[in-house]
Order: C-alpha cells, then structure tokens, then sequence
C-alpha cells in the first residue's frame, strides 16, 4: 500500500476492490496544517509581501538584498532529491491532508504495474487543482515507485514555490519533459484542460468544466511511449477557495499569453489558505495503448475519445458517493 501509513491515511480495500486512502483520527493539526499550507501555497503572497516590505519600509540596502535573494531563487537550480527538501515535501503532505480533507480513491488498485509508467489525466482545474497532490510521490499512496506532477512552466519562474513545488515533485509541463519523464519510468500527472478550465468556473458550483476536446497533446505522447492513460477526477475543490474573474476579454488574453491564472482567488481571510472542504479524488481505471512513434490522427482521436468517456463515467459513478449528485460534467 506505499507508504500512506507514514502521512496518517489508512487504506481500505473495499469490496468492489477499490482502495480507499482517508486520514485517520486525530489527523489534523490547526497549527502545523496552516503552516504546511503557507509553503506549498504561499509563495506567490510571500514575494508579493516582500517586494511591498522593499519598496516602503526596508533600507535600500535591505531592500537589494531582499530582490537579490529572489532572482537567485528564481533562477537557481534545485534538486528534487535534496534531503532537506524532501523533508519540507513529507511535512507538507502530511499536515494538508488532514485539513480539507483529502481522500483518495482507486478504483482498482492491482491494476497498476510497479514496472509500468502511466499518464493521469486529473480533472478539472477549478482555482488550484489541490486534490491533484494526493498523487504525489512524497505521499506515497499509489502502488507506482515513482511519479512526477506536470505544473504551469510559470510556476518554476517564482522565488519559493520552484524550490517547495519541484521538492513535491513537480516539473515544469512540456512534451519534452513528459517524454523524457517517461521514458526513465516515471507516471506523470497532468491537468490537459490546464489554466483554460478557470474560465469557466461558476460561483454556483452546478457544473464543471472539463475543458479537453481539442487538448490531444497528452494523448498523443502516451501513444508515442505505450504509457496506459489514466482518467482523474476530483470532486469537492471548487470550494476551497473565493475568486474574481476579470469581465476584459483583452485582459484575460494577455493573462493566459503569459501563462498568468486568468482569475484572482482567495482563501481564508483573503489568504492563500483554502477554506477547508472535503476532497474527494478518484482514479479510474488504466486505458492501455499500442505504442506507436508515428501514430495517425485516427489513432489519437480514438484513444483521446476513450479517455472522454472513461472520464464521464468516473464522474457519473462516482458524484453522488462525493456527495454532488447533482453536480454536472461539461466536456468542451
């Protein structure tokens, strides 16, 4: 069962042979959750917060170094297997789970091969895909030795969240990253709807939006490398945080040209801390593929169709157990 034990998460193999990772009881720590939460989502308020410190309070020397330090961060490599990082990552996973909380379930487990290197389509993106992290290498639950979360390539431009997200496991999403991940053995994990899902967010939360008809890329790549692909969906994320999303067309077009999140949110108190709502995450089945270096667009488009309907029916079978039975699913 990996290493889920060590992140307080219990896993119970159900009938329908199904496992289910939830956090056991006591789980959550106000203190050390809020605190795991400000590293793995506070980056972005952080720089903000020192950049305004800069510019109104500090000394210009202060302020130098302050700026220094960023652009140092920012362009600085760092190791995903730096001990000390690790150890950030394991407190991390281990202290937000509790908090929403996290619960994961695969619907068949032994279905997955230590040996093979599979491609997870997660959906939807909603503000922050956080369920997405239930996934992550350092929480151990899937039965895979190793995987890697694909993240906005932005992400890895901004002082703090390159060192606290690559530490998580995180790389930067792009085709020559994917194929390189897993050709070496790794899954990989990705949104395919990307940033573009956050435009059509509801405040209502009656729907959610899968944005994919036309994103084939990640298909295409699992077909080149024969890696099985995996639907996900997340359901209970659209509540952990507040947002605001700009009515300017020309501005949202410039957002997302540079690939900026085309909304503000927030959470508690105006902070990066989510409300808390419980998550719930489902991994589908394995859609195996014939590889193929050169496949056809017909080859694409059809395997790309089974992963829309094996998504579909994830979300069908699977939403009113989350308890959103009334939720709907747009493919677009």
């Amino acid at each position: 069962m990996g290493n889920g034990a060590a992140y307080r998460m219990a896993g119970e193999q159900q009938e329908d042979g199904a496992m289910v990772f939830r956090p056991r009881t006591p789980a959550y720590s106000p203190v050390r959750s809020v605190i795991a939460l400000a590293l793995w989502l506070g980056a972005i308020h952080m720089n903000l917060l020192l950049l305004s410190a800069s510019a109104f309070f500090f000394s210009i020397r202060s302020a130098a170094l302050v700026v220094g330090m960023q652009l140092f961060l920012m362009l600085a490599p760092v190791k995903g297997t730096n001990t000390w990082g690790r150890a950030v990552a394991r407190f991390i996973c281990k202290h937000a789970v509790g908090y929403f909380p996290i619960t994961l379930h695969i619907e068949d487990y032994h279905a997955f091969d230590p040996k093979t290197a599979y491609v997870f389509g997660y959906e939807p993106h909603c503000a922050v895909p956080l369920g997405m992290w239930a996934l992550a290498d350092p929480m151990g639950f899937m039965p895979l030795p190793k995987m890697k979360l694909l993240a906005n390539s932005a992400s890895f431009y901004t002082p703090f969240m390159k060192q606290i997200w690559t530490w998580l496991g995180m790389v930067p999403v792009s085709r020559e990253n994917m194929c390189y991940y897993l050709g070496a053995g790794y899954s990989c994990t990705l949104v395919p709807g990307g940033l573009r899902e956050m435009l059509y967010m509801d405040h209502e939360h009656q729907s959610e939006v899968a944005s994919i008809r036309s994103r084939k890329g990640f298909v295409r790549i699992a077909v080149q490398t024969g890696s099985p692909l995996v639907p996900v969906f997340c359901f209970g994320q659209g509540h952990a945080y507040n947002w605001w999303r700009p009515g300017s067309k020309s501005l949202v077009k410039l957002l997302r040209a540079i690939k900026a999140p085309p909304a503000v949110f927030w959470g508690k108190f105006g902070t990066p801390i989510p409300f808390r709502s419980p998550i719930h995450v489902f991994v589908g089945r394995p859609i195996d593929v014939t590889k193929n270096d050169q496949p056809t667009m017909d080859e694409i488009n059809n395997v790309h169709e089974q992963f829309v309907m094996a998504l579909q029916e994830l979300f069908n079978k699977h939403k009113k157990r989350a308890g959103y039975a009334n939720l709907q699913l747009r493919v677009i």
